[in-house]
């Protein structure tokens, strides 16, 4: 799972009614006049311009090729899994404060009448959105999908129901929109966004080191792509009074680390890629099994697609054609051929001293 951290602070002033007005909206405002985010009215959810999207995916095709050599098996969901998989991940236990429920309308004629005379009422009421009635909504029941809250969480159920892991384990690429509830005027804190991640699943030894590999290929392409980083310990925002324990018993464990960048949050950086050992959290709940019938650990490290697409822009200004040549041809350019040249530099500085070449 990549829950990023700096969500604590939103879902604390969303918990008062605050609207986090101490996240600076400078850079959010300048994002949304040079039309690279459009404006939906609401906080945190916002339109992407095609500029915008191209940075994204080139970016994208960028950690394509940064995981190639790991030969992960693609695969893609849409924003929403089964109920019940969300409901035995025991991420309400955690978070119940970012988590996103699909309801739909399930009743009658009548019931179809109640709904259009309450909303009827809501629209009529009041010009404020703030101030609308919510009564129509008595008419919507829970649906068997909810909004996806990470990329990883629809991966555990399929590869539970193909039986043990190969001797080697499995790593996963998986790409997805997400949700969490947590309005913001920091445009790092979207309510939808985009996760890529590759997920591990095998001993313990296979993914930690996983985990170590993708701290040093996250650390080298945000290098690469030449923003300022900071790879330090974290813990998830755990919900309510309990949460602090499990959050201190997390970070004793060195079970989380966070790739940071300055965004646009004046109180510090943002959490723009993630690297997480679960131990045999998932395994458990799922009866995923390695070859020797051991229960699966799993670790996973996430990029916050959007989150890096704004570090770009914020680092490098608005007008891409006057980003830094070498950021231009590696996203631009053979950008294949800059990672690998980039991979064999690492390695090479890796090597001990006097090691053979």
């Amino acid at each position: 799972m990549n829950t990023m951290t700096d969500t604590a602070a939103a879902a604390a002033a969303a918990a008062h009614g605050v609207a986090d007005a101490s996240a600076a909206p400078d850079f959010r405002d300048e994002l949304l006049a040079a039309g690279l985010l459009i404006d939906t009215g609401e906080n945190g959810l916002y339109g992407r311009s095609q500029i915008f999207e191209d940075v994204l995916e080139r970016l994208n095709v960028a950690i394509t090729h940064l995981g190639a050599d790991q030969q992960p098996e693609v695969l893609r969901f849409p924003p929403a899994m089964r109920r019940t998989d969300f409901e035995d991940s025991e991420y309400l236990k955690s978070f119940p404060n970012l988590a996103g429920t699909i309801h739909s309308f399930c009743g009658d004629d009548l019931g179809h009448r109640q709904l259009l005379r309450a909303l009827d009422e809501a629209t009529a009421a009041s010009d404020s959105d703030d101030e609308r009635s919510d009564a129509w909504m008595a008419q919507q029941k829970p649906t068997r999908v909810v909004l996806t809250p990470a990329a990883c969480y629809p991966i555990y159920p399929v590869m539970a129901r193909r039986g043990p892991l190969p001797v080697e384990g499995r790593t996963i690429d998986v790409l997805s929109y997400c949700f969490r509830h947590e309005p913001s005027l920091d445009p790092g804190r979207m309510q939808m966004f985009r996760q890529r991640e590759y997920v591990r699943l095998g001993s313990a030894d296979q993914v930690m080191a996983f985990r170590q590999m993708w701290i040093e290929r996250g650390s080298l392409l945000v290098t690469l792509l030449q923003l300022p980083l900071e790879v330090d310990l974290a813990n998830d925002p755990f919900f309510g009074r309990g949460g602090k324990i499990v959050a201190d018993s997390q970070r004793a464990q060195a079970l989380k680390f966070e790739l940071l960048i300055p965004i646009a949050d004046p109180r510090g950086k943002t959490a723009c890629l993630s690297f997480n050992y679960h131990m045999d959290h998932f395994g458990a709940i799922w009866k995923i099994a390695c070859e020797d019938g051991a229960v699966a650990h799993t670790a996973c490290v996430g990029f916050g697609m959007e989150r890096i697409t704004l570090a770009l822009f914020r680092h490098h200004g608005l007008d891409v054609n006057k980003w830094p040549g070498d950021v231009r041809a590696l996203l631009w350019g053979d950008t294949e051929a800059r990672v690998a040249q980039g991979m064999q530099v690492m390695l090479a500085n890796a090597q001990p001293t006097g090691a053979g070449a």
